[in-house]
């Protein structure tokens, strides 16, 4: 069953003040957080994931065995993009997936072959924000 999109929490610690002494006097720094930078970096993972999800379903598409089409639209109709999960609701899916003869294991094999370009997708929406 498809579950909802993934909810990233960031916590930042509250700013620490430290004091060092020395033959001079004292010197005192205050470490503060950016008060934008959690739900910056939120926002950023979540577009990643929704990137992730979306570009896996649409590599898989070659890779996918296809009949009728109905094992590959099922990947768009089960999945909830940003969930991090992707659901094939093809009745037949699982069977297909382990046992086809010539296309089975379609995820591995476009994770292999494009597993570099959608890292660098993803890294884009986190670096921008």
């Amino acid at each position: 069953m498809a579950k909802g999109k993934k909810q990233f929490k960031i916590e930042t610690p509250r700013g620490t003040v430290y004091t060092q002494a020395s033959k001079g006097g004292r010197v005192t720094a205050r470490l503060e957080w950016n008060e934008g930078f959690a739900p910056d970096k939120e926002k950023g993972f979540a577009n990643a994931q929704e990137f992730v999800d979306s570009e896996c379903i649409r590599w898989m598409n070659p890779e996918t065995p296809r009949r009728t089409g109905v094992l590959i639209k099922s990947a768009t109709l089960g999945t909830v993009i940003g969930s991090g999960e992707i659901n094939q609701i093809a009745p037949y899916a699982r069977r297909q997936y382990y046992e086809h003869k010539e296309k089975s294991y379609w995820f591995e094999r476009m994770k292999n072959r494009h597993k570099e370009s959608i890292l660098k997708g993803a890294a884009k929406y986190v670096q921008s924000h």
